[in-house]
């Protein structure tokens, strides 16, 4: 349903909308659950990315773990490899590989690692050897929808549209309709974090939707 565009020709105009100048267009979306009431006029980013549990080789010799797993800001599609090319007692050195084979900056045990992805690898009671790895992968979001915020990093940072109804997504996913294009009122839009209509609205007007301070809120 996330694809289903229809063209409003007719509407109540509130503080919301700004002026007719530009074609109204809606699609449905679905609204991710747990973000409680979500208002009219509330500006949308959609779930691109999602991050899967590390998964060790079959023939790593030592037994330690990769935990605190999370997405970067700048987390690609794909698998990222990790390799132990260093061992030492009670700890070591990996490379890491993004998926598109480009090796990121070495990540040493026991320390935490930020990059496009995040995690700590963890000595175990046997040591690592060379040639030990981990795999994690980065594959696509659900396509549901959040608030969008700009220190997001599923995707959602990005604005996408603006919810046209309020929606309360306490008790679960919530489908209902967003503005893909118009004119509205810079005023009366919503944000998350600390996020305003100027963290959005260059990528807002390449989509079609032109902001305006013309009607006060």
């Amino acid at each position: 349903m996330g694809q289903l565009y229809s063209n409003l020709d007719t509407y109540t105009p509130d503080n919301l909308i700004a002026g007719n100048d530009i074609p109204l267009l809606v699609k449905a979306v679905t609204l991710e659950a747990g973000q409680g009431v979500v208002k009219r006029g509330t500006v949308l980013g959609k779930i691109t990315k999602a991050i899967g549990n590390p998964t060790a080789d079959a023939g790593n010799t030592g037994d330690g773990t990769v935990t605190n797993v999370s997405l970067g800001s700048t987390a690609k599609l794909g698998t990222y490899t990790l390799e132990c090319i260093t061992a030492v007692v009670d700890g070591g050195t990996f490379k890491v590989i993004d998926p598109d084979g480009i090796r990121l900056d070495d990540a040493v045990v026991g320390t935490a690692y930020t990059g496009p992805i995040n995690f700590t690898i963890n000595d175990g009671a046997t040591d690592f050897a060379v040639g030990d790895k981990f795999t994690i992968e980065v594959s696509a979001g659900s396509g549901k929808y959040k608030v969008v915020n700009s220190t997001n990093v599923d995707g959602s940072q990005v604005a996408v549209c603006i919810l046209a109804e309020e929606v309360d997504t306490t008790g679960g996913d919530v489908t209902t309709e967003a503005y893909t294009s118009g004119h509205f009122n810079r005023q009366a839009l919503i944000f998350g974090g600390d996020d305003t209509a100027a963290n959005h609205e260059t990528r807002l007007r390449e989509l079609g939707i032109y902001l305006s301070d013309n009607i006060s809120y």
